[in-house]
């Protein structure tokens, strides 16, 4: 399968889940490119981007892992090849 290159927007509003969080990011840590997280305080949101190279199944493995977390938002934009 090809590999694509994206990114992921997660937007963490329960932060009782930034453990689990973590947790997932690091169990796919072999797709991760890089990786920048805010700490929004006066919004009392964590904003955290990922740069990821892998295949569709495995972009999805994790966003769909982190999309079900409660309090816990993803979007992702994939290249077309």
């Amino acid at each position: 399968m090809n590999k694509r290159i994206g990114v992921v927007a997660i937007i963490v509003e329960n932060r009782e889940n930034v453990d689990d969080v973590n947790k997932l990011l690091s169990n796919f840590g072999e797709i991760i490119v890089g990786r920048m997280g805010i700490p929004y305080k006066e919004k009392d949101v964590s904003v955290i981007s990922i740069i990821v190279d892998g295949t569709t199944d495995e972009i999805g493995a994790l966003t769909g892992k982190l999309g079900r977390l409660t309090g816990v938002n993803v979007k992702s934009a994939l290249t077309k090849k």
